[in-house]
């Protein structure tokens, strides 16, 4: 374990011999001053006239959605492909009618033997994504007299993908779908070499990551490249979707300038240098959580919470020392800026910040008349330091909890209670006081997605925590209290995440707990955790993964 000095300013006020603090020697900012020098006087002029094409695309799509009723197989291809063209938020209204029209009807027409696998397997699909419980008995029509899929599937490779992406839908006790994974997982990853594109790219994307765990606005970059080489792709959608992209991607890149111009001026380079700078890399899990236009004022707030939240999680497990955690808990549990004197000066920094930045946040609040919803977020705040208060009591006092023990602390420390409260901030009428009630239940959706995050994050970054001197993970705790290898624990917590996956699903199926949207914030953070977290943290030590992904999200244009 590394150790460093106390800073000059967490010493100023304390002539008592220097103290020896644990550090992680994490990496400063890759991005240099490319986002807080973005000028968008060269846009202006180009938005208007996108805008303006965007407009006329619009009525034209909407047009094609309806005329399309008649005819099951197109609608349903036009559906998904404005969804997966990131577009859908344009035309919520017209797919949900035609969903609910094709749900009405899904189970009687489309169970007999002439419709593909194709068709059915995309129907599944898009009808569970918005909540419709079809049934996966449907299935069974694909299958021979001995139970076993038709061997004749396996050459209908568009079919086949299509039947993938719908397993990932599946819900506890769906045995048809588990088999049906197997199948075609095995026979797609034979096909990926004999295919051409746009099959093939299709192909290695989903066996990397399915439809269900990918993030809408990554897919769209890279379906959009994809939907121009399909012969049948409709012009119109294809020039609505290259523009949207790039004009929401100014939204976002202005956005981002901002959200920097506030973390330089906190000026926690020099404060706290002990800390995680990862700004940009949090403003691109956020929009990964929502990117539409309408939630730039959620994105800007919850992405500075989240800067704050690491800036906390970096004190509590990298430089405080247990006496000054103790004080400091009570402060954020007390959330009064007299506590501030009893801090030391690193402390205080960051007290402050916070203090300021909530006040902002009710500010914003009551200027929209939804100020009962900061108290939600000041409890999630105290909650979440709670947490990482209990986690360092574990490692002052040298102790490897018991697994259950554990995972009731660190699910929440994990933060995606608090920051799905955050993200409920700035949504709109959609959310009321009953969600945040919701929220604070502990409901399954959100111990699902917590679980899911804690077990993939402890997965990645266990032995890097050991080094720097960190509490025990769930995996040492799991070891310690089963007797197992590493690798043992390792496959427990995959099959976990499996299971968790479905808890996620079944909470879609209608009538839902909480509005749509807001169960979809909860899976969209889990879609965050599966690019960051599936085989490196990707957010502390950030790689190709995440600098790519960053780039073709907040940097580069789509090419018209």
């Amino acid at each position: 374990m590394a150790l460093i000095q106390g800073s000059a300013e967490a010493q100023s006020q304390n002539p008592k011999p220097e103290v020896a603090r644990r550090t992680a020697n994490f990496h400063p900012s890759i991005w240099g001053d490319q986002f807080i020098n973005y000028d968008d006087s060269q846009d202006i002029i180009t938005q208007a006239h996108s805008q303006q094409q965007v407009d006329e695309l619009e009525k034209i799509v909407r047009e094609l959605l309806i005329t399309s009723a008649t005819d099951f197989s197109l609608q349903l291809k036009l559906i998904d492909a404005i969804q997966r063209l990131g577009v859908a938020y344009h035309f919520e209204r017209e797919i949900e009618k035609a969903l609910e029209r094709m749900h009405a009807t899904f189970d009687g027409d489309h169970g007999n033997d002439d419709v593909d696998l194709y068709t059915v397997a995309l129907a599944f699909r898009l009808l569970r994504q918005h909540g419709y419980n079809v049934s996966c008995a449907i299935f069974t029509n694909f299958k021979d007299q001995s139970s076993s899929f038709k061997e004749s599937l396996i050459d209908d490779v568009s079919g086949m993908l299509s039947f993938y992406e719908a397993t990932h839908l599946r819900v506890h006790g769906e045995d048809i779908l588990e088999e049906a994974l197997v199948f075609t997982t095995t026979h797609l990853e034979s096909a990926a070499t004999c295919v051409s594109n746009p099959l093939a790219t299709q192909i290695t994307q989903a066996l990397e990551r399915p439809l269900r765990k990918s993030l809408e606005r990554l897919s769209a970059r890279r379906y959009i490249s994809i939907y121009q080489e399909e012969a049948s792709h409709n012009v119109s959608l294809l020039k609505l979707a290259k523009l949207d992209f790039n004009l929401v991607q100014l939204l976002h890149k202005k956005e981002l300038r901002e959200i920097t111009r506030w973390w330089r001026a906190l000026d926690f380079e020099r404060k706290l240098p002990f800390a995680r700078d990862r700004m940009v890399e949090l403003y691109f899990w956020i929009v990964g959580v929502y990117f539409e236009p309408q939630y730039s004022v959620g994105r800007k707030i919850m992405t500075k919470v989240s800067v704050l939240l690491t800036i906390l999680d970096d004190i509590y497990d990298a430089f405080g020392t247990f006496e000054e955690l103790v004080v400091f808990t009570e402060a954020i549990d007390r959330w009064d800026v007299n506590c501030i004197d009893e801090l030391p000066e690193y402390m205080q920094t960051f007290y402050h910040a916070l203090l300021n930045l909530y006040n902002d946040i009710e500010a914003e609040m009551a200027k929209e008349g939804r100020s009962y919803r900061v108290p939600y977020a000041i409890q999630a705040m105290k909650d979440q330091a709670r947490s990482y208060f209990n986690e360092a009591r574990w490692l002052h006092k040298g102790r490897v909890p018991s697994m259950e023990e554990y995972m009731r602390v660190a699910t929440v420390s994990i933060s995606y209670t608090c920051l799905t409260t955050i993200s409920l901030l700035g949504m709109g009428d959609v959310v009321t006081k009953e969600a945040f009630e919701w929220l604070f239940t502990d409901p399954k959706i959100v111990r699902a997605a917590n679980t899911i995050f804690r077990l993939m994050d402890d997965i990645v970054s266990t032995n890097f925590e050991k080094e720097r001197g960190h509490a025990a993970s769930s995996v040492d705790c799991y070891m310690k209290q089963y007797g197992v290898s590493e690798q043992e624990t390792v496959d427990v917590f995959q099959k976990q995440i499996t299971n968790l996956w479905k808890d996620i699903n079944v909470e879609f199926f209608r009538p839902t707990s909480v509005p749509m949207p807001v169960l979809m914030r909860v899976l969209n953070l889990t879609r965050v955790t599966d690019l960051l977290y599936k085989q490196e943290d990707g957010f502390t030590h950030v790689g190709k993964v995440t600098k790519d992904s960053v780039a073709s999200i907040c940097i580069d244009p789509v090419p018209l």
